[in-house]
């Protein structure tokens, strides 16, 4: 083996080590890149479901201001509100389907205005509302 080369240390024993310094990383150098990407790990998870859950509660708000759009447009051509139902993912409203994971949970209509109530098991903030008769989002 010509890249090995025969060194002595103080004590005058034979040490074999490469002739070449080949570059790598160390066992202690590989554990802390790896400690350093857990921590980054532990801060980023938890963020991460908090912009999860947040989103599942807009996506309650955002089928709710669409049943509104689809709620007018039944108004305009009938003079009166419909009660919304639910069955999967249909409604009784044309041209209106709902999230997945959106249950309805309570709703109403009449000549004059709407309500609904609507909830996701992964909103932290519970159900929310569309009250047509006090301005919409409740």
């Amino acid at each position: 083996m010509d890249c090995l080369k025969n060194r002595t240390d103080k004590t005058g024993a034979a040490d074999r080590r490469p002739a070449t310094n080949r570059g790598g990383f160390t066992l202690v150098e590989l554990l802390i890149v790896v400690a350093i990407i857990g921590i980054l790990a532990a801060l980023a998870i938890p963020q991460f479901q908090a912009y999860r859950a947040k989103s599942y509660c807009a996506r309650l708000k955002s089928d709710l201001a669409n049943l509104a759009i689809a709620q007018e447009s039944y108004y305009y051509d009938n003079d009166t509100y419909v009660p919304i139902t639910q069955t999967g993912n249909t409604s009784n409203l044309a041209q209106f389907f709902w999230s997945d994971g959106v249950a309805l949970s309570a709703s109403a209509g009449n000549k004059t205005s709407w309500t609904a109530t609507v909830s996701h098991p992964n909103c932290p903030t519970g159900s929310v509302s569309w009250d047509s008769s006090n301005g919409g989002l409740q």
